[in-house]
């Protein structure tokens, strides 16, 4: 298997940054290392494409008539090789070398059902979707691992999904453009296709490890037996008799939470893979109540926590360092995003070196509140990763929220190879 082409382009006339694009993609496909017959193609555009995707969708197929299937979505920003597009028209295109019975395109016309089997899946989501998170529940355990990787759809009016299957739609379903709103559409793979993943998280917790001892709907009413506004303002070091101050500290604070059975914060000080986060979304003084935005359950593990620049970066270095190390010392269909290690640094490396040169390309799902400034300057998310891996073909999104193995997360980043 060859590495996968990929490219990416901006400019305010979509005619011109696809033409760019496929230049790009051409000229890697008369190169020896390059796949030059790929019949997948997963496309991703900043959201000022919106209103032209079906347009560019179009387009690309048909300068591409030999990538039969095609998925992807729309995001606030995109990424692809070390750069990142946030906030102007960009679009990014990867081709993917994997033969065409490894793998199937899903979408609402078109649903993973029978007659595959599915190991994995790339997922894009539309979270305005009701009961979006059971549906990922429910989509994942139509697959073997029960692991899926993938976001959800962002933009100011645009949350778009692609999704083209060359060997068409169910009986019965009509015709559809493979530009889709609602639901879930992407990629499922079979057991052969190597793919490594893992889960980044960008948080730090700042209190020590709670029990929701008591919960009404998404309002925690008290932890560890305890009002939970009492004990949210004795980890915070904070008084409502000095509002202001307390106010700074509560928008800035977030709550990562788990279930009863997974461990919330790793040795290192990190939380682990199982922590799902999510912002604060108001106090009760009258019920001595925290309201969160996202379900609850009696019995969670619950700490509070903060976004931060160091836990973020040392985190990403160490998921690109499992990830290299899993490439050095053993070939697996898929490895999921499980394993703790301590964060820190990573070797150096190249394009060259033997982890480089078994991953084929790569798929980073990032969350819209991630990328630029949160990690010191543009492009520097991308470039961490590059820096650990090697200059591998990569393309993603900037989501409003990620997906990993059976759930949705807010603030992680999810990057996910594929191997020889």
């Amino acid at each position: 298997m060859s590495r996968f082409p990929y490219a990416h382009a901006a400019h305010d006339q979509w005619p011109v940054a696809l033409a760019q694009a496929l230049a790009q993609l051409q000229a890697q496909m008369e190169l020896p290392d390059y796949s030059g017959s790929p019949s997948l193609g997963l496309l991703y555009l900043s959201d000022h494409y919106g209103p032209q995707a079906q347009d560019i969708l179009a387009s690309v197929a048909a300068e591409l008539p030999l990538v039969t299937d095609w998925a992807g979505t729309v995001g606030y920003g995109i990424c692809a090789g070390a750069f990142e597009y946030f906030d102007e028209p960009a679009l990014a295109i990867m081709l993917v070398d994997v033969p065409g019975d490894q793998y199937r395109v899903f979408s609402g016309v078109s649903p993973l059902g029978l007659g595959f089997e599915a190991h994995t899946a790339l997922v894009h989501a539309d979270g305005t979707t009701p009961d979006i998170a059971e549906l990922v529940f429910e989509l994942s355990q139509r697959t073997q691992s029960g692991f899926l990787f993938g976001g959800l759809s962002s933009g100011r009016g645009h949350a778009l999904q692609f999704a083209v299957a060359g060997d068409g739609n169910i009986s019965g379903h009509g015709a559809a453009s493979g530009v889709f709103r609602g639901g879930l559409s992407g990629v499922a793979f079979s057991r052969g296709v190597g793919i490594i993943s893992r889960v980044t998280q960008g948080c730090m917790p700042v209190s020590r490890e709670h029990i929701l001892s008591a919960s009404d709907g998404n309002l925690m009413l008290e932890l560890d037996g305890e009002p939970a506004l009492q004990v949210l303002m004795a980890d915070l070091g904070a008084s409502m008799d000095r509002p202001q101050e307390a106010l700074e500290l509560l928008r800035a604070t977030l709550v990562g939470f788990s279930g009863a059975e997974h461990k919330l914060v790793q040795r290192t000080g990190n939380f682990g893979n199982q922590v799902t986060v999510r912002h604060l979304i108001g106090v009760d003084p009258a019920r001595g109540g925290v309201a969160v935005a996202g379900g609850l359950k009696t019995g969670m593990r619950v700490a509070f926590c903060q976004r931060n620049l160091e836990a973020a970066r040392a985190d990403l270095v160490r998921i690109c360092a499992e990830i290299r190390d899993e490439l050095e010392t053993e070939e697996s269909p898929l490895v999921t995003s499980g394993a703790v290690g301590p964060a820190g640094g990573t070797r150096a490396t190249d394009a060259e070196s033997a982890p480089g040169r078994n991953i084929l390309g790569a798929v980073y799902v990032s969350c819209s509140g991630r990328g630029g400034a949160h990690f010191g300057a543009p492009h520097a998310e991308l470039q961490l990763v590059r820096r650990s891996l090697g200059d591998v073909p990569l393309v993603g999104f900037f989501a409003g929220g990620e997906i990993a193995y059976d759930r949705l997360y807010g603030y992680t980043g999810v990057l996910s190879v594929f191997t020889r």
